[in-house]
């Protein structure tokens, strides 16, 4: 009850993207009053408004980059949200200067916690880690993943900060093993 945002973080492909469509579906499930496969005792908000960035809806006709997409997405949830709006934020801050993207995206988050509003967001950025694991009111969650496989097992883990593996995602889907490599040399091993 004290958190009202939580911080999704994990591998390319682990899962990310489903947890927070999942969530979504559930809210907008339970404003049409239909069961949810949840356990027994689970409460859940009623929210009136449900925000979604997820995807990119890039446009040349109306110059419409990835990157202003999300802002225009963004904008809308910092102006319009309250205690009773849930905003799904998917790779929030992506699509620009990792650095910048990064304050963008805390400058949000930071606007949406105080607004009361309940928050769900994926990324990548350490920054935005960071400032989960520094700030009251927000969760740090992952996706749990099988090293072994590299197969993302569609698992919610609470209190724990993920990795991205990105040179791990590319090894496995047969991205060039040279480029791979010198990725990785340049990222110092």
């Amino acid at each position: 009850p004290n958190e009202r945002l939580m911080i999704i973080t994990g591998p390319n492909a682990g899962g990310k993207t489903v947890a927070l469509k999942t969530a979504g579906l559930l809210a907008l499930m339970l404003q049409c009053g239909l069961p949810l496969p949840c356990a027994a005792g689970t409460e859940l908000p009623i929210f009136e408004r449900v925000f979604a960035d997820i995807g990119d809806e890039q446009s040349m006709e109306s110059s419409l980059s990835t990157f202003t997409s999300h802002l225009a997405h963004l904008d809308e949830m910092t102006r319009l949200a309250d205690a009773h709006t849930l905003c799904l934020i998917d790779e929030i801050g992506d699509g620009t200067d990792p650095d910048e993207g990064a304050a963008i995206a805390i400058a949000t988050l930071e606007k949406l916690l105080s607004s009361g509003a309940g928050v769900i967001a994926t990324t990548h950025y350490g920054r935005i880690k960071t400032f989960a694991l520094e700030t009251d009111g927000v969760a740090n969650a992952s996706m749990a993943f099988e090293d072994e496989t590299a197969r993302p097992l569609y698992r919610l883990l609470e209190g724990i900060a993920g990795r991205s593996r990105g040179l791990d995602t590319a090894r496995r889907v047969g991205f060039a093993p040279g480029v791979v490599d010198r990725a990785e040399a340049i990222l110092g091993g």
